[in-house]
């Protein structure tokens, strides 16, 4: 039986390269479901059904309506990867507005694996609510992935997406569902 993996993607840098993310995530034994942030969806909008025939499932970046069925097979483990620094202070102060964010936050208290991995530069992450999302975050349950397992911060306009660690990203989800 294969496992079930929910990608979801913020709009930072590396999401535009997410496709490699999926990839590698299926290398490793997964059947991904793609979730991304609103403003990820509209960077991938043009590309958008690359993904679903990449995938082979829907992606979603939106509450589903009441009526609506879920279209998407149950998680056994989510990855919220790369994250944006607005993301991981929304979702640490526990503000679900978004799919990308209600799904995991859900999850972490309804016993499904959950693993972060941040992308965002160090401006950003001096902000004092990082800390304290990250601190947040952790207290949960979610493995939270920076510094050298993880993604250490980049500084201020010298990151490079395109070299996102998602094997690291992908070791993290394997820790912490006992693989």
């Amino acid at each position: 039986m294969t496992r079930v993996l929910y990608l979801i993607a913020c709009a930072a840098g590396p999401t535009q390269y997410v496709d490699e993310g999926v990839r590698a995530a299926q290398a490793d034994g997964w059947d991904v479901c793609l979730i991304l942030t609103p403003s990820a969806a509209a960077w991938w909008e043009p590309r958008m059904r690359e993904l679903v025939g990449l995938t082979g499932h829907p992606v979603r970046s939106r509450y589903k309506l009441p009526w609506e069925k879920d279209v998407l097979p149950k998680a056994d483990a989510m990855l919220v990867a790369p994250m944006s620094c607005t993301t991981l202070n929304k979702w640490g102060a526990g503000i679900g507005d978004t799919l990308a964010i209600g799904i995991p936050s859900e999850a972490v208290h309804m016993g499904v694996p959950v693993v972060a991995m941040p992308y965002f530069n160090q401006a950003q992450g001096s902000q004092p609510a990082v800390t304290r999302s990250i601190a947040a975050l952790r207290e949960q349950g979610v493995l939270f992935l920076d510094g050298p397992d993880g993604y250490e911060m980049h500084p201020p306009k010298q990151g490079d997406p395109k070299s996102y660690p998602w094997d690291r990203a992908l070791a993290g989800v394997r820790r912490q569902v006992g693989l």
